[in-house]
């Protein structure tokens, strides 16, 4: 029997341009601001926008390409975890953070466009990423179908 399932998937675009730091191993750690919406009927039965905001944090490579190819506006699927951290701040309060721990993304669009396109998916550090070339497109219009239906 399975111990259990933690896993976010989610599609947004982001808020900010991404915040880099370097862990003091030198491990680069990308923090995005990711606003994902929806539309909802109010009381009125007039629709919405809801929007909700998450925390992402990318890892390694993934977060040096984030640093590379992300902006403010961009629009991405991420995979990863939720996790919640605490701590107490000066004054002996706790405080708690909720947050994504990214574990893949895929650029849903390519740059200076903005409609998706088929993307380079990017999987923990083993991924091999030249961050001097764009990601590359792949057209599967061109792939033949073996379907049988």
């Amino acid at each position: 029997m399975a111990r259990g399932l933690n896993k976010a998937m989610l599609i947004g675009n982001l808020g900010a341009d991404p915040e880099i730091k370097y862990s003091a191993s030198g491990t680069a750690i990308a923090n995005l601001r990711l606003a994902t919406a929806e539309k909802r009927k109010n009381r009125d039965g007039e629709w919405e926008d809801i929007t909700e905001w998450h925390r992402v944090v990318m890892f390694g490579k993934q977060a040096e390409t984030c640093k590379d190819y992300l902006k403010k506006g961009s629009k991405i699927f991420v995979e990863g975890r939720i996790q919640t951290r605490s701590w107490d701040d000066q004054n002996g309060q706790k405080h708690y953070a909720t947050e994504i721990i990214g574990n893949n993304f895929i650029f849903l669009e390519s740059r200076g466009q903005e409609s998706p396109v088929n993307s380079q998916r990017f999987q923990d550090s083993s991924s091999s990423f030249d961050s001097s070339q764009p990601p590359p497109h792949h057209d599967i219009s061109q792939e033949e179908d073996d379907l049988p239906f």
